[in-house]
């Protein structure tokens, strides 16, 4: 073996560590939004999966700089952007992005779709994005490198359309429910594009899109930009792209925005949203969704479905684990 080959067996086994070490993060996280599920209370099955997932990344063998995180520290008390989280001395040093639940009135309200995020890297292998909006374009791999943010959406989707082997009226395209979006809805309408309207959750949409079997095929409109990050870690992972340009949306943001040097014009793809090369992506459905199973509670334990993904080892899991809570004869069900 090489000596280039042994250092990239060495980055993928610690990758892949790295994975099994942090997926409690977001597998408690989601445990303990979904205990509040429905209640109609996104502020405190927020916290609740905030709380869950700090504990968690404190006592993880990282060093970890909390890259997109809950808002700036004044803002947020906890995994606030800048806080270090784990053991200085330990030797992975990473950046960390998270949601700990990306969806919160979906949790609140028990709709579809909520999960808990956590995505990490080397040093500078996220961008440390500005909390403004972000107008997107998301892709399967099949249109990777073909589309463009700017060209029609008639242009655009039959692009889609030819990489899939589709027609353009059997393509599904996922917008936010917002007024901003009435003429991309009124647009695809009108090229006969199948929409599925959203209330939240874009990340969820975007990682949907790259996934064969979700039925979604392209991700159009304008969300959070620290959303867009997650969104390219995920993409990265799975060979789909993001195409992003920043739209902040008042004075505030644009001051945040111009701090932190971004630049208003450019179009930012998955590699500049996401550029490590060593990319650990996790997520835990909290409610069930078009691509994980939400928190499920049986009296003896809870059981959790996650997506566990690693970029230079080329790696997805889809995992299922049971927390028992009880200790003896307790029945545990395959499925």
């Amino acid at each position: 073996m090489t000596e280039s080959s042994q250092v990239t067996t060495r980055l993928q086994r610690a990758e892949s560590l790295m994975a099994l070490e942090l997926l409690p993060a977001v597998e408690q996280a989601a445990i303990e939004c979904a205990k509040l599920m429905g209640n109609g209370d996104r502020k405190a099955a927020d916290q609740a999966a905030v709380t869950a997932m700090r504990e968690s990344l404190l006592n993880a063998d990282i060093d970890g700089t909390v890259v997109i995180g809950e808002g700036e520290r004044d803002e947020a008390p906890m995994l606030y952007v800048g806080e270090r989280v784990g053991d200085p001395d330990s030797q992975y040093k990473v950046d960390i992005a998270v949601d700990p639940l990306e969806g919160t009135n979906l949790c609140a309200t028990g709709s579809n779709n909520a999960i808990a995020v956590l995505a990490v890297a080397e040093r500078g292998g996220l961008m440390h994005a500005p909390d403004t909006y972000m107008e997107k374009l998301i892709v399967s791999a099949h249109a990777a490198g073909k589309v463009s943010l700017d060209a029609p959406l008639s242009e655009t989707c039959a692009i889609i359309a030819k990489s899939l082997k589709r027609k353009v009226n059997e393509l599904v395209a996922i917008v936010l429910d917002r007024p901003r979006h009435d003429q991309i809805v009124d647009d695809l309408r009108s090229l006969g594009v199948r929409i599925k309207l959203i209330g939240d959750g874009d990340l969820s949409a975007a990682i949907a899109v790259a996934v064969r079997g979700t039925g979604v095929h392209l991700v159009v409109g304008t969300g959070g930009a620290p959303e867009g990050v997650l969104s390219a870690a995920a993409l990265k992972c799975l060979g789909g792209e993001i195409l992003g340009r920043f739209k902040p949306k008042d004075e505030e943001q644009l001051a945040r925005a111009q701090k932190m040097g971004v630049d208003l014009n450019r179009v930012y793809k998955t590699n500049d949203l996401a550029p490590g090369e060593n990319i650990v992506f996790l997520a835990s459905g909290v409610t069930s969704g078009d691509l994980l199973c939400g928190v499920r509670f049986f009296g003896s334990g809870v059981r959790v479905s996650s997506l566990s993904m690693t970029y230079a080892s080329k790696r997805i899991r889809f995992l299922d684990s049971i927390y028992l809570t009880e200790r003896g004869d307790v029945p545990v069900n395959r499925v």
